[in-house]
């Protein structure tokens, strides 16, 4: 490590207590200078497109600041990502909590300068609805994306409350524009009530690959694994609701489901993602105000660190 290095690192709080140094993912750099960097956090604390429970829009704040509790080594991939990649803290979106449309521009501008510059974005929400925009800007530089989607909903509604963008519409709206490749898009985790049968039936005439949390249960996190990295091909984007987890392990989110994963095989399901050719990931739904212990945000700052970690043993 060279002397700038090690100045950057005590500048920012490496090596200090979890409670001291800047808020940054990680420590990571605070700028909005791409040059040469690998992979870029993004906050995008945008809510008001939530059917139930508000307060999302504190999530990338909340992730953030439990991201010091990570020491940065991944020990069963042997990469420290803040030192292996130029990984940058872009901020915050300046976004509009009030209007979803010019919401969705505000988004696609601050995706475009990250793509455009060569780097990998990896927003934090904020709800579901900031996905379709980042898709929008990734698939023009690399076309129809590969996406594996972690959810308990499977958020492919024709829209909510006569909107046609919000937190249960995202994937319906870019599968119409072509951004997805439906061959390559799984949905993993989703159970619970629906409307209807037709959501299903909606969401499998789309194209979606469903694998209901039954299947994960029955066949193992190992065999989705393998069924999910045979369906990838080319660029792949990767979509995380918080709410895929139980919510015995993340119960800070909007519209909580009983009966999902647990930590650890989210912890899996991350990792044996390794090798596939990511351009991008988002991790989205966490609501600090119902996660008074925490570990909502915790789960999700960890889930964050693997998908550097993915990008990181991929460099090598």
């Amino acid at each position: 490590m060279d002397a700038n290095s090690s100045n950057r690192d005590a500048a920012l709080g490496h090596g200090l207590p979890p409670y001291s140094g800047i808020s940054t993912f990680m420590r990571a750099r605070p700028t909005r200078d791409l040059t040469g960097v690998d992979l870029a956090v993004l906050g995008i604390p945008y809510d008001a497109s939530v059917t139930y429970r508000t307060g999302a829009r504190f999530g990338p704040r909340k992730i953030r600041e439990l991201s010091s509790l990570i020491w940065g080594y991944h020990t069963k991939f042997g990469v420290t990502p803040m030192r292996d990649l130029n990984i940058i803290d872009y901020g915050d979106v300046d976004v509009i909590p009030t209007d979803a449309v010019l919401n969705l521009a505000q988004i696609q501008a601050a995706i475009a300068g990250i793509v455009e510059a060569g780097a990998i974005p990896l927003a934090l929400g904020g709800d579901h609805s900031i996905t379709f925009p980042i898709l929008r800007e990734i698939a023009k530089k690399h076309g129809p994306l590969s996406v594996i989607h972690l959810d308990s909903h499977m958020d492919t509604w024709e829209g909510t409350h006569g909107q046609r963008y919000t937190h249960a519409t995202p994937f319906r709206r870019a599968i119409e524009e072509g951004l997805i490749n439906t061959a390559a898009y799984v949905q993993i985790g989703i159970r619970g009530p629906e409307e209807s049968p037709a959501d299903i039936q909606d969401a499998l005439d789309l194209g979606a690959r469903i694998i209901p949390i039954e299947r994960v249960m029955d066949e193992g996190v190992a065999a989705v694994v393998a069924e999910v990295r045979e369906r990838m091909r080319g660029p792949v984007y990767v979509s995380l609701d918080i709410d895929v987890a139980d919510p015995a392990y993340a119960p800070g989110t909007g519209t909580p489901e009983v009966g999902g994963l647990t930590s650890y095989q989210l912890l899996q399901l991350v990792r044996g993602l390794r090798g596939l050719d990511f351009v991008g990931f988002d991790i989205v739904e966490v609501n600090p105000l119902y996660d008074p212990t925490e570990i909502t945000a915790l789960l999700a700052a960890n889930l964050a660190f693997e998908f550097l970690s993915l990008v990181a043993i991929g460099a090598r």
